[in-house]
């Protein structure tokens, strides 16, 4: 009876233990549960939250600096060895002020490709150097394009400004220019071959200068003036 006891109790030693089968949803429960959180960012030393954050990137207004659009060089402005300058009037202008008189330099120049464009600038300075320079940058920005036909003038003009009138005509080939003072000067720079020129007002040379640029910029092609009657015309017959 002994022996088969403790055969039986041998046999139970043996036989392994059957451990409980898990749900097949706690498995799906714990595959569905999120990764542990990244651990978050540390911050310096000196706190500060947000603008520690930004002051660390560097940001658009920080030392990163803000990237301004930088100025591109006009087309408008020639280069010098297209255009040939010439200083119409070098004239000393004196201010009175509280403290004295103050000195500058006053230049008239002007500037011309001999191709039907030109340009005048008028500018003062401490030293005629620098007010050459700038009266020169001044025509270079305030060129204009003037109307040739056959080597001349399109139409007789006739401009006032201020003290000065001048009266412009065409003239046929082989006239050449017949003016006197500034206005020869800007005709000659412009590139009009044939045409001739009368002040009749005032011998101020930047009024005359002026006015002369005035009368060139209120020529016509004659394409476009035929266009302005055909225009006219149809605007009386409509009416």
């Amino acid at each position: 009876m002994t022996e088969e006891k403790n055969t039986a109790t041998n046999q139970a030693e043996e036989t392994p233990v059957a451990t409980p089968a898990t749900p097949a949803s706690a498995e799906a429960k714990v595959a569905d549960k999120p990764a542990d959180k990244a651990e978050a960012p540390k911050t310096s030393p000196r706190g500060g939250g947000r603008f520690a954050q930004r002051g660390a990137g560097g940001g658009q207004r920080g030392r990163g600096g803000f990237k301004g659009k930088r100025r591109l060089p006009k087309t408008d402005v020639p280069a010098e060895s297209d255009y040939e300058e010439k200083n119409i009037e070098v004239s000393r202008v004196t201010r009175v002020t509280k403290g004295g008189k103050r000195m500058r330099f006053r230049v008239l120049a002007v500037i011309g490709n001999h191709k039907g464009r030109a340009g005048y600038g008028l500018a003062k300075g401490l030293d005629v150097a620098s007010a050459m320079a700038k009266a020169t940058s001044k025509a270079r920005k305030s060129l204009i394009n003037i109307p040739i036909v056959k080597d001349s003038i399109p139409h007789p003009i006739t401009i006032k400004y201020r003290a000065a009138r001048i009266v412009m005509k065409p003239a046929p080939k082989g006239t050449g220019v017949k003016a006197g003072g500034a206005v020869r000067t800007v005709l000659e720079l412009a590139g009009i071959p044939n045409v001739t020129a009368k002040i009749l007002g005032t011998n101020n040379k930047v009024n005359n200068v002026k006015a002369v640029f005035e009368a060139l910029q209120k020529l016509v092609p004659p394409e476009e003036a035929e266009n302005k009657v055909d225009d006219v015309k149809k605007e009386n017959q409509e009416s």
